[in-house]
């Protein structure tokens, strides 16, 4: 058997194999990639800026941010908002003043029809039969050429939508406002280690139970007091009478928001770890 009959070019069928190598060389496809722990943030870090918050805030729904990063992210939408809000005003009115003028020129039309009748006094015959013919009566000046410019066929505008006038969480979808974030404190770990807080590995420890909160650390954030726990606390310890343990207040249910932290780089962690691009479909 000659060399070149054993590469894999050199089959009469495209195989499965050649195709995704193919797939993948030219951009094609759908791009699926398994995330590590250099791809997912830290569990006390910005959902925006993946960096650690200086002024960390959440939403009812548990997502962290930086309070700088997502009052900017909402200043942004506003003004996204007013952006397309203007432009879809701009084009119901043009549609209004369109239809008005189509309906004057109607006007005008019969009234000099009408004039034009009435002056006459004879009627023009006209043939029973028309023509199926598109250069008959006229219409062969309506036909739309693309060589002459005055007979090129206009491109017609995109139809706007009206825009959605509700400001948005950046990772849930949901309405958010100002008044509904919320401020909380991480409880710093104290190991004797004058470094600055950002540049250790084990940050925060939750003050109640003193465990280091981490990524593999499910955790709870408690409205009343904006401290965070970690989860084992909350079920063994603060859901047994509901009180606050920073600060004595009473709480309920609503009070105990869960944390979206990141994750460990491992499937067990119940985070979804696989990422993927959709691109062109290359068929074959």
């Amino acid at each position: 058997m000659p060399r070149h009959a054993r590469n894999s070019t050199a089959g009469s069928v495209y195989t499965y194999h050649e195709k995704l190598k193919d797939s993948y060389q030219s951009g094609y496809g759908s791009t699926k990639v398994r995330l590590g722990k250099d791809s997912i943030k830290d569990f006390d870090c910005c959902n925006l800026t993946l960096q650690p918050c200086f002024y960390p805030v959440i939403t009812p729904e548990g997502y962290l941010y930086d309070k700088e990063a997502i009052l900017n992210n909402i200043l942004a939408q506003k003004v996204s908002i007013a952006k397309k809000l203007k432009e879809y005003e701009k084009q119901k009115q043009q549609k209004l003043d369109e239809e008005n003028n189509k309906d004057k020129e109607k006007k005008e039309q019969l009234i000099k029809k009408f004039f034009e009748k009435s002056s006459t006094s004879f009627e023009k015959q006209t043939s029973s039969e028309s023509s199926i013919s598109n250069m008959m009566n006229g219409k062969d000046k309506q036909l739309p050429s693309f060589w002459l410019p005055s007979l090129t066929p206009d491109q017609k505008p995109t139809d706007l939508k009206k825009p959605d006038e509700v400001v948005r969480c950046p990772m849930s979808g949901q309405p958010l406002k100002m008044k509904d974030l919320i401020e909380i404190h991480f409880t710093p770990i104290n190991d004797g280690d004058k470094r600055n807080i950002i540049a250790k590995e084990l940050r925060y420890v939750c003050p109640v139970t003193n465990d280091i909160l981490g990524n593999s650390v499910p955790c709870a954030v408690l409205r009343t007091s904006g401290s965070v726990v970690t989860m084992e606390c909350v079920e063994k310890i603060i859901r047994k009478d509901m009180i606050d343990p920073i600060n004595g207040k009473k709480m309920k249910e609503k009070d105990i928001i869960p944390l979206h932290r990141g994750a460990t780089g491992f499937s067990g962690t119940g985070v979804n770890l696989k990422a993927e691009k959709e691109g062109a479909v290359m068929t074959a």
